[in-house]
């Protein structure tokens, strides 16, 4: 559990170093800021996974991380459903053509909006934001682990999102936003370079670095 811990909390790392008056250090000195950003640049979709299984401390440290998100006015308007069952994940992938590899893997936890915690008026739809944010979080704790993962929309396709809210019985409040599924990785596909320096601008659009 220590060593699970010890490895979520480096995910957590770039934000303690810059807090309160402690002497500030440029990022890219910093070895712990490198470890987080060689993370996040590293992390791709895996969808082959062994057999092994994963350990109930692990699963709570994904779901911690998912937690741990920035959320709008702290609603927190997320619920997760973990999945261990393979019979629930065969019923879950049989409503989702494109999530097939969910019958071969230990875990997927279900990313939900819940609306009876979501903002009213013009800010309620930030919850899709927020999961949002906890589904990238997941995600990035999965990788640190030495999981792999992949997201796979159910939000806003109906039949994807009917399928899931009926294997699931979710109640009509909740809103499966998408499914992440996680086991150990059987196959090492090169991360994307997804770097487009066309796609900044600085200042203003169409603006150029000084």
């Amino acid at each position: 559990m220590k060593k699970i811990l010890s490895a979520f909390a480096v995910l957590l790392t770039l934000t303690a170093c810059y807090n309160g008056n402690e002497q500030k250090t440029d990022a890219a000195e910093n070895s712990d800021g490198k470890a987080i950003v060689e993370n996040i640049m590293t992390r791709t979709s895996i969808r082959q996974y062994t057999d092994q299984t994963i350990s109930a401390d692990t699963i709570e440290t994904l779901l911690r991380a998912g937690m741990a998100a920035p959320t709008a006015v702290n609603k927190q308007p997320w619920h997760f459903v973990a999945i261990t069952s393979k019979d629930k994940m065969k019923e879950l992938a049989a409503t989702n053509p494109n999530a097939r590899m969910l019958e071969q893997a230990p875990l997927t936890i279900v990313v939900c909006g819940d609306m009876q915690k979501a903002l009213e008026g013009e800010g309620r739809q930030l919850w899709i934001q927020d999961c949002s944010a906890a589904t990238e979080n997941i995600l990035l704790a999965a990788h640190a682990l030495g999981l792999g993962a992949v997201w796979t929309a159910l939000y806003p396709r109906d039949d994807r999102a009917k399928g899931a809210i009926e294997a699931l019985k979710l109640p009509e409040y909740i809103v499966p936003l998408c499914a992440i599924i996680i086991g150990y990785p059987a196959e090492q596909p090169e991360p994307k370079d997804k770097w487009k320096p066309e796609n900044v601008s600085y200042n203003e659009f169409g603006g150029k670095v000084e």
